[in-house]
């Protein structure tokens, strides 16, 4: 029997950042009904598909998305009704019609994407991951975790935007998180020990300190995982478009600007320096013409990852392939719009022996849809931020339950 589309539901709800979001019911032709709560960015890339909100400034300044909501009840609901629920993605991008998703909005489509991969799930008696990994060969994925914040998700204090740990040698996802849950906190204890109060943390749950330089965060952090002897390195989110203009890097809380040589440089000094073996976004968005050098020059030891730059984009990464652009992917979900997508973004990179890292985002929910997803993929990382608050957690504690439960390899690619 064929399952096909019986009704759809949505809602608005609130993200971590206290931003509305959406989430989207799912109900299928046997019953099987599913839930699925859409992410928001706030550090988001030019090419991002189109996260539809209402621009009213007198209902949540803006930032609602009843606009998104209507579509999903409205329009979505009746093209999608009867349609086998196996399509749905394919249907999806057809009905939207435009490359960004910006007439119906990415927020509503993904929603419908994820409720009814999910309803798919409940529907074969099956966990989520197994269904989404559609023989794939599913395994644990290792956390790239936030330690310190800066950029966007920490009020500019520092310019990169994450300085985060990456326990690379550990036998189970288990002792890896007990070992980062451990640099979290010693990593505070250091930065106290120089001065700096934290009274909170950051967007993603990382310490977010008034720092004198970016690279103090990077030495600072060292120290805490030097206990590990080498089970845990560093991987650095450098958010670079949010400070370049006009084809200079600005770090202003250090006084100077770098152009693409100088931030090559300096990321290469870093990983020479320091246990650094990921960089995200080393060069801004558009700067085509310096990713292939920076890739050339640091390719053989670190993963340089595309986040701005690729934006899930499955045009964008085969450009990137072709040009050796760089020879990793960040994978967020919501800045393509479909699952379907998603998936074709992750197997771009398996065929071209790149890594892949599946994302969360600054404004996330309790849903944990991302671990399963994480799982499914095969590629063996996900970044989620984190391990303080609950948007964060349940993706961790997702990733434990299933530890639990099933026999799946843990390993860093």
């Amino acid at each position: 029997m064929t399952l096909t589309i019986h009704s759809l539901a949505a809602w608005e709800i609130l993200d971590s950042r206290g931003r509305p979001t959406i989430a989207v019911q799912s109900t299928l032709s046997d019953g099987s009904t599913a839930t699925a709560q859409v992410p928001s960015g706030a550090s988001t890339g030019v090419h991002e598909a189109l996260e539809l909100r209402d621009a009213d400034p007198q209902r949540y300044r803006g930032k609602g998305v009843r606009k998104a909501v209507s579509h999903v009840e409205g329009e979505i609901a009746a093209a999608l009704q009867g349609c086998p629920a196996e399509a749905v993605d394919e249907a999806l991008i057809a009905l939207d019609g435009t490359p960004n998703k910006s007439r119906l909005g990415a927020n509503a489509l993904l929603g419908v994407s994820c409720a009814t991969a999910r309803a798919l799930a409940q529907s074969r008696g099956i966990p989520l991951w197994q269904h989404l990994a559609a023989g794939r060969a599913a395994r644990m994925p290792v956390p790239m975790i936030n330690i310190f914040s800066g950029g966007h998700h920490a009020g500019h204090n520092i310019e990169f935007q994450d300085f985060l740990a990456l326990p690379v040698r550990f036998d189970t996802y288990s002792e890896a998180l007990a070992a980062v849950v451990d640099i979290h906190t010693k990593a505070r204890e250091l930065a106290e020990a120089r001065g700096y109060h934290l009274t909170g943390v950051a967007d993603e749950g990382g310490w977010g300190p008034a720092l004198k330089s970016n690279e103090e965060a990077l030495e600072i952090l060292t120290r805490a995982v030097e206990p590990y002897g080498g089970r845990v390195a560093i991987a650095l989110d450098v958010a670079s478009s949010h400070f370049y203009q006009d084809g200079l890097y600005h770090l202003k809380t250090e006084g100077r600007t770098l152009n693409a040589g100088g931030m090559i440089d300096l990321l290469d000094q870093w990983t020479r320096r320091y246990p650094v073996i990921s960089i995200e976004d080393g060069l801004a968005e558009d700067d085509w013409n310096h990713w292939p050098l920076l890739t050339a020059r640091l390719g053989e030891r670190a993963q340089l990852i595309g986040d701005d730059f690729f934006t899930t984009n499955p045009q964008r990464v085969r450009r990137g392939i072709a040009e050796k652009a760089a020879n990793a992917v960040l994978v967020k979900m919501n800045q393509i719009g479909t699952l379907a997508e998603t998936f074709e973004v992750i197997d771009l990179a398996r065929s071209a022996g790149w890594r892949a890292v599946i994302s969360a985002r600054s404004g996330e929910t309790e849903d944990s849809f991302l671990a399963d997803l994480a799982i499914a993929s095969g590629m063996g990382q996900i970044k989620v931020g984190s391990i303080t608050r609950s948007e964060r957690l349940a993706k961790y504690n997702r990733l434990l339950e299933i530890e639990k439960q099933h026999q799946l390899e843990y390993r860093f690619p």
